[in-house]
């Protein structure tokens, strides 16, 4: 089934159930009102919501309306915990290669991994408001996961049965801000503003056999101010997939109902041809990627990093080509005055 949550001027937002083609919705009033109570009480509540899903794509729901993503906040407007990794290690090796250093071995059997805040997601049609661009505004176009409970010391398969509901993401970041804040010893805060979800979350049955064991086998689609920029694959380069990235979040803790985890960066390798020039026919899921290949074929970055006005769609689809969770569709905007 498909989920989403509509603005009403609370916090958390109306649950809606949404339709297969994303066409029309319907409230889950008398089901759930929230998103969070599902997850709370996921084995209860979501067989009811699974029936008033069947009857909305069957066209017997009797108070269907036509589904509106720029109604929708986040599918989980406030999560207990948003961690968020660095799955594909090829991300991690540009950024390394850029600046002439190597990758520790621990980065290829330890994911890496920051906490952000959860308090104030923002909604996929919603602006991006950020308070300079000297900032160093980038897009970063992800999968993610939200979770049941899961015990602490649960391993990378048992992980697997812990996962609800798949998102994409727009994880905003402030690329300036970073060295600074990552000379401290002490991680991202200020470089991590309020990330983005997609219009809808889906149970894993929505993506068929491109769920593959903690991995989706689906293209990610970024489209930076109308002109597509990449067309990365999610799955086959996903070093963590999704069970290792909750094991290692639950090796000391445990995870409640309601945590997301993000895959990081979707990134895929680049292709060498005769002359030994590396290309990157993918493309990129974010600026700083985009910039670390410039300085790998030319010796420094060309691309710069987004200002006030730029706009972002990150989307992906089915093997139908049908869009799967909406699309994030957002502009980059300065602090109201």
């Amino acid at each position: 089934m498909k989920l989403a949550t509509y603005k009403d001027g609370s916090r958390d937002g109306q649950l809606v159930v949404v339709s297969r083609d994303l066409g029309t919705a319907h409230y889950a009033t008398g089901i759930a009102s929230k998103m969070q109570q599902v997850l709370d009480d996921w084995g209860f509540i979501s067989p009811q919501l699974q029936d008033l899903y069947d009857q909305l794509n069957s066209g017997r729901a009797r108070h269907a309306f036509p589904f509106d993503p720029a109604q929708c906040m986040a599918p989980l407007p406030r999560a207990y915990q948003w961690a968020d990794g660095s799955a594909y290690i090829n991300h991690v090796e540009l950024v390394r290669k850029a600046r002439n250093s190597e990758v520790p071995e621990s980065f290829y059997t330890d994911p890496l991994m920051y906490q952000g805040g959860s308090d104030d997601f923002i909604g996929p049609c919603d602006d991006v408001v950020v308070p300079s661009e000297a900032m160093g505004i980038d897009f970063e176009a992800e999968i993610a996961v939200v979770t049941g409970d899961v015990k602490m010391g649960t391993n990378a398969d048992q992980a697997l049965d812990g996962i609800r509901l798949v998102m994409i993401a727009n994880d905003v970041s402030l690329r300036n801000l970073i060295p600074a804040e990552l000379a401290k010893g002490f991680g991202f805060f200020q470089s991590k503003p309020a990330t983005a979800f997609g219009p809808v979350a889906v149970t894993l049955d929505e993506l068929g056999d491109a769920w593959d064991h903690g991995r989706v086998n689906l293209t990610v689609q970024s489209t930076w101010n109308g002109r597509k920029v990449g067309m990365c694959d999610a799955g086959p380069e996903m070093t963590f997939h999704f069970g290792q990235l909750i094991a290692h979040v639950a090796k000391t803790r445990n995870l409640r109902a309601g945590s997301i985890i993000g895959s990081g960066t979707v990134s895929n390798k680049g292709v060498t041809d005769a002359s030994g020039r590396t290309e990157w026919p993918k493309g990129y899921s974010c600026i700083a990627e985009k910039r670390c290949i410039e300085t790998i074929q030319d010796g420094q970055p060309s691309t710069d990093f987004m200002k006030f006005g730029d706009t972002i769609r990150i989307e992906v689809k089915g093997k139908d080509g049908a869009s799967i969770f909406g699309a994030i569709d957002q502009a980059i905007a300065a602090p109201a005055v």
